[in-house]
């Protein structure tokens, strides 16, 4: 039976720092490591980014669709190889021309340029979610394509019998990754720069070689190349040969889904962010421009097709002939598919990364679950991490793996992002283009960006509409449509709360305004707290109203959570901080202006039960007659989804404080 209020409790407090951790609790610290120290000044310059870093983590996801995107892009050629040339020029021209596009994104964005971020600035709340939908969805699918894509490098030079191991290796490697993104951000980057080092050169002396190796017979294939040309108008006419190249251009789209990505990964990057976003722009460009073309050449000059049977990659295929007859050349061929298969590894990453923050993102702003905002005691984004590595396993059972089913759903989201970013910069550099330098050259950058980019996602959808885009398409829906309904709920329970704080009317006033600090040997109330908001106030005056007389003094408790909305960088905490002792000042104030003495205490964390637990048994120490309070809203009808939209967090801390031995009562604030 709970104690009377304000009685002092039978059993001393607890001091939770004083109890042992369980063996669920070093079992965890073992896996996702210790906490991280949150007074430390130099916190966020220790987990964030250089370029090069950057680069790995974030750029990667772009280099690796070399190893898919120029494949799919040559094989729609069919028997016209020799437009290959033509298609590594579009290639190489279209990666240059969006990462420009996005290093212009960046300048106007420098806190993160994302396509949610640039089409809920610039078109508007409706345009961010539909972006920040299909990149969510696309980032998923970036985790499921580049790990369906690693089994297939790496099993291709594996014996057939065990290819029946591969999607389990497959649903492993996304374990994997999960775990090392629980552990942190910059411990999985610097974790993998080695395959990334090593993807880069095996891929480099492949492709210089490759085409050095050939290169005495230039004349031959530019024969043969034009000779094909002539041949190809005759039979489909210059229309239908460019509906040709066309066709295989928008096809291998997967080439420049990685794009966006340092653009979404800013807020993680070293200071100066933005700086250092760009530059990594330009060695992910280069590098990706580089590659993707240099890999169609050497498609056309070693006559590289795909094999029936379908075991091995073209990339495969390539690299033994390319060492075929050298001493030690097989060695060098394993080591390349290795680290092919190992750099989709290390693109998974994007997903991991970028994900949770666009969910993040939209939780903050209303359009997902808030809790999706939290960050845990490593901050990261832990609700994130889970949800975009359980769907991306569920992609992964869905599609059984198929690249090619996958590659399909995964360009339609991309572009439909880049569609509407180019778009929204190009209405935004021509409502500005008054007070803007070189307006003109910006607008077209980012209109030709836009059609380009249009273009592409119009052929893609109507290409693979039945084989696949119109699953992408449905689930895309499916989520712009949960979005908007959970930002329905959110504002009408927002605006119930705000109507039950009108209600409330004209505060009482007291003719002796109290400016004392509460008295530890009288009955104190202690009030969680959070912002200064209706349920707050409405919680304050339910105390006085249901023990009338009673509390001779109030100590008002907030948590100040570090989230992805106040973890950005350098001077965040310090914000925090000063944002939550702004808000306990005005409960202080409201006290004393009712006439009882007042005081508050706070504390910052990742976690508001914990931090809530220890401040409150500090208080029950100091104040021994002290009891708890929290408001919480209550629905008429409760409903499953309300317990995933709204915390339970009052009555996590309840359960915690009455094992310790206080005393502490959940006020209801009525939502119809």
């Amino acid at each position: 039976m709970s104690p009377v209020p304000g009685k002092p409790p039978e059993e001393p407090v607890a001091d939770p720092r004083a109890q042992p951790r369980t063996l669920t609790r070093r079992l965890r610290r073992l896996l996702v490591g210790k906490p991280r120290n949150l007074q430390d000044s130099r916190l966020f310059h220790r987990l964030s980014l250089i370029p090069f870093l950057a680069w790995v983590g974030l750029g990667a996801d772009g280099l690796s669709s070399s190893a898919y995107g120029p494949e799919e892009a040559f094989k729609a050629l069919g028997a016209h190889t020799y437009l290959a040339i033509a298609l590594a020029v579009l290639m190489a021209t279209t990666v240059l021309l969006i990462s420009a596009a996005y290093r212009r994104i960046i300048e106007e964005f420098p806190s993160g340029g994302g396509g949610y971020v640039v089409a809920s600035s610039l078109l508007g709340p409706s345009a961010g979610v539909v972006s920040g939908s299909a990149l969510l969805v696309d980032y998923v699918l970036t985790i499921t394509i580049s790990i369906a894509a690693a089994g297939d490098a790496l099993f291709s030079f594996m014996p057939v019998e065990t290819h029946g191991w591969k999607i389990w290796a497959e649903f492993g490697l996304i374990a994997l990754l999960i775990w090392l993104n629980i552990r942190g951000v910059k411990e999985s980057v610097v974790t993998l720069v080695p395959i990334f080092l090593a993807f880069v050169v095996t891929h480099l002396i492949l492709i210089v070689g490759g085409i050095l190796a050939h290169v005495t017979e230039v004349p031959e294939t530019t024969s043969r190349v034009v000779q094909g040309f002539g041949i190809g108008v005759q039979s489909l006419g210059v229309g239908g040969l460019a509906l040709l190249l066309l066709r295989a251009y928008s096809l291998g789209g997967g080439t420049y889904t990685g794009i966006e990505a340092v653009s979404n990964g800013l807020p993680i990057m070293r200071e100066p962010r933005a700086q250092t976003a760009r530059r990594t722009m330009v060695y992910m460009a280069v590098s990706l421009a580089f590659t993707a073309a240099g890999l169609l050449v050497c498609y056309l000059l070693w006559h590289v097709q795909s094999e029936p049977s379908g075991t091995k990659t073209m990339n495969a295929v390539l690299v033994e002939k390319v060492v075929d007859g050298i001493p030690g050349g097989w060695l060098f061929a394993r080591l390349t598919l290795l680290s092919e298969g190992a750099l989709l590894i290390v693109a998974a990453q994007t997903g991991f990364i970028d994900g949770p923050r666009v969910l993040a993102n939209m939780a903050i702003d209303s359009w997902m679950p808030h809790r999706f905002a939290a960050l845990s005691e490593r901050l990261t984004t832990h609700n994130g991490i889970f949800l975009m590595g359980i769907m991306s396993l569920a992609a992964l059972a869905f599609t059984g793996g198929s690249v090619e089913a996958l590659l399909v759903m995964y360009s339609i989201n991309v572009f439909l992002t880049f569609s509407l970013s180019m778009f929204g910069m190009a209405v935004s550099v021509m409502k500005s283009r008054a007070t803007r330098e070189h307006w003109k050259r910006r607008f077209a950058l980012f209109t030709g960006g836009f059609l380009l980019c249009a273009a592409i996602l119009g052929i893609t959808i109507f290409e693979k509409f039945r084989e696949g885009g119109w699953i992408t398409l449905a689930v895309t829906g499916s989520v712009v449509l949960l979005c908007f309904v959970i930002h329905g709920h959110y504002d009408a329970v927002r605006a119930r709360i705000e109507k039950l704080y009108h209600q409330l009317g004209e505060l009482p006033r007291s003719q002796d305004v109290a400016k004392s600090e509460p008295d530890p040997r009288h009955p104190t109330a202690v009030v969680l707290v959070s912002d200064y908001s209706g349920l707050g106030v409405h919680t304050v005056l339910n105390i006085f109203r249901t023990f009338p007389g009673h509390f001779k003094g109030l100590v008002f408790v907030s948590i100040g959570i570090i989230d992805s909305g106040s973890f950005k960088g350098d001077g965040s905490l310090e914000a925090l901080v000063a944002r939550t002792k702004s808000e306990l000042d005005k409960y202080v104030d409201l006290a004393r202006t009712l006439g009882v003495p007042a005081t508050s205490r706070m504390a910052i964390g990742t976690d508001v039960v914990d931090e809530a637990e220890r401040v409150c048994l500090e208080i029950a120490r100091q104040f021994p007659r002290a009891t708890f309070f929290a408001g919480k809203v209550i629905f008429e009808r409760e409903r499953w989804y309300q317990r995933l939209l709204h915390n339970e967090t009052p009555f996590a801390i309840q359960k915690r404080l009455h094992w310790a031995g206080a005393t502490m009562a959940i006020l209801p604030a009525r939502v119809t």
